[in-house]
């Protein structure tokens, strides 16, 4: 049985039909339209005409004493139950009723399950919007005034009177209707579930988010991803690895996830068409939102002095997001672009809060995917030498368009030795400081990792440069976890603790001075850590979680 049917009742051109597909858009309703039910009655060669159908409603009406609506729906809705297009509990909106026994027999065969709305508007208002709608597939009236010489159409009005909700449509647009009709309906109470996990890094970059994000991924519905092409997330595929720049890293783990970029998402097209081709996906499971920021070929170019200077990636999103204040308001050939604005994008645009929105009162777990490391924070890094944005689960969230409310679990991603990119130079370490720096040598000495295979492995994953690499930095774990407060931790690079680890598939089988490490780390992070990476594969993680 359905768990509420909303009946709509209405003048013509009320909003009725609008409300009822836009309630079906954003919270996944079954749109039953009592005209479909007609549809199935007319004489033959009859010609459909607005008058005909209103005087074969009429005549059911007075022979079944309006019980004929909730005959057909309930026939309906049986049938789709059986055959398992919609669920039991499903919201189902009919459009729309034009008497009270209709409305009556509804409530007697549901009883507390119906939301009766009346839609109503100025007459004038509705002559307008009569005269300016398209064409239907039945031939209508010339006039509006001509639809009230039908009586039932004229005790329509008269509904008002024992609906649940009235709703006046009139200086209202379609969005405004649908947001107060849910609200009566009660279905933004259900969306506010804690059903988002959010990954963020915490140090510097690097540390192996996206391994971990594609483990994680199956047990997700929808994949978020924030940030730009500036940070490269690896991933172990068959037959070698991936790099992702900007689409979610369990894109290729869990391929009946949606996908979103969000809203403070920064795009290189060219980069992004490049990724959908290579993982093949389609524009029903993408979703990147219209305000996305472009980079253009110029943001790229004025970024190179960036690349000396602060060991930047050179890649423009920098630029980019600075454009977005500045230019706000320049035109031509000198005006920013959005995703919106991008022809190749606009199967893959939309307003991605939409489809949150939907994913969140239909309970979907989402996991959103940060980027970089929470030492890079433009606002908490050490500045200068830090990227374009906030890094934290906060900037993640706002970048994403998700309430803190929301939030079920944060993960933060620690390796054994946090790193920073070489600098591109041979003066100075521009690229900024890190505590007690060591060198591959010595972690080769300490795990038994020869420094060849150390070096070939950590290169940067989008500018392919060398990387520097220093002691555990304990005071920059609690600075992290201060600022993103998180639930759990996932500690990577265990092998550079000991090669011995390598062979771990179990929490007991590592080193006693790995296991004191993560002792260590629970204790100066106040939270557990989850999840240990062993090496590089695919079964490399071992996996301590207690989430529900």
């Amino acid at each position: 049985m359905p768990s509420k049917i909303v009946v709509l009742s209405g003048p013509v051109c009320a909003g009725k039909t609008t409300l009822a597909e836009n309630l079906s858009k954003a919270f996944g309703a079954l749109h039953v339209k009592t005209s479909q039910f007609l549809y199935q009655r007319p004489d033959k060669g009859r010609v459909l005409t607005r008058e005909y159908f209103q005087e074969l409603g009429e005549r059911l009406d007075r022979s079944t004493k309006g019980a004929w609506v909730r005959d057909a729906l309930q026939k309906l809705l049986q049938s789709m139950e059986d055959s398992g297009k919609i669920s039991a509990d499903a919201l189902v909106v009919l459009d729309a009723v034009r008497i009270e026994r209709q409305i009556d027999a509804i409530r007697s065969h549901y009883p507390r399950r119906v939301v009766h709305i009346h839609l109503t508007a100025p007459q004038d208002v509705l002559e307008k919007r009569y005269l300016a709608r398209p064409k239907k597939e039945i031939r209508e009236l010339a006039r509006y005034v001509d639809l009230l010489k039908n009586r039932t159409e004229r005790a329509v009005a008269r509904l008002t009177r024992t609906a649940d909700v009235e709703i006046d449509t009139y200086r209202c647009r379609a969005e405004d209707v649908l947001a107060r009709a849910a609200g009566h309906i009660g279905l933004f109470g259900r969306g506010y579930g804690r059903t988002v996990d959010v990954m963020v890094g915490g140090q510097f970059g690097s540390e192996g988010k996206g391994h971990v994000a594609a483990y994680l991924a199956p047990e997700y519905d929808v994949l978020v991803r924030v940030g730009g092409p500036n940070a490269g997330h690896t991933v172990l595929v068959s037959g070698g690895e991936y790099v992702f720049h900007h689409l979610p890293s369990g894109t290729l783990s869990n391929f009946e996830a949606k996908l979103v970029i969000g809203p403070g998402a920064v795009i290189r097209v060219p980069k992004l068409i490049q990724e959908i081709a290579d993982c093949g996906v389609s524009c029903d499971r993408l979703a990147i939102d219209e305000q996305a920021m472009v980079i253009s070929d110029r943001d790229i170019a004025s970024e190179k002095k960036l690349v000396q200077s602060i060991g930047s990636t050179g890649q423009g999103v920098g630029l980019a997001t600075a454009r977005r204040i500045t230019d706000r308001y320049k035109k031509g050939k000198d005006a920013l672009k959005l995703a919106r604005d991008i022809p190749d994008l606009k199967p893959y645009v939309q307003p991605t809060r939409h489809l949150l929105g939907r994913a969140f009162y239909e309970g979907r777990k989402v996991f959103l995917e940060g980027t970089q490391g929470t030492g890079l924070s433009l606002y908490h890094g050490y500045y200068p030498h830090v990227t374009s944005r906030d890094t934290t689960v906060a900037g993640c969230l706002a970048e994403a368009g998700i309430s803190p409310s929301r939030v079920r679990r944060v993960l933060m991603i620690c390796r054994s030795y946090p790193i920073r990119v070489q600098d591109p130079g041979t003066k100075g370490h521009t690229s900024g400081p890190m505590s007690q720096p060591i060198t591959w040598q010595d972690v080769s000495g300490r795990s038994g990792i020869p420094v060849d295979e150390l070096l070939k492995n950590e290169k940067t994953s989008t500018t392919h440069r060398n990387r520097r690499v220093a002691e555990f930095d304990w005071d920059l774990l609690r600075s992290a976890a201060s600022l993103n407060g998180p639930t759990d931790i996932a500690l990577t690079h265990a092998d550079y603790l000991s090669r011995r680890n390598c062979r771990a598939r179990r929490f007991e089988q590592l080193d006693k001075f790995t296991i004191m490490m993560v002792e260590e780390i629970e204790r100066v992070a106040a939270a557990p850590v989850s999840l240990v990476c062993t090496r590089r594969h695919e079964r490399s993680i071992i996996d301590r979680r207690a989430w529900e």
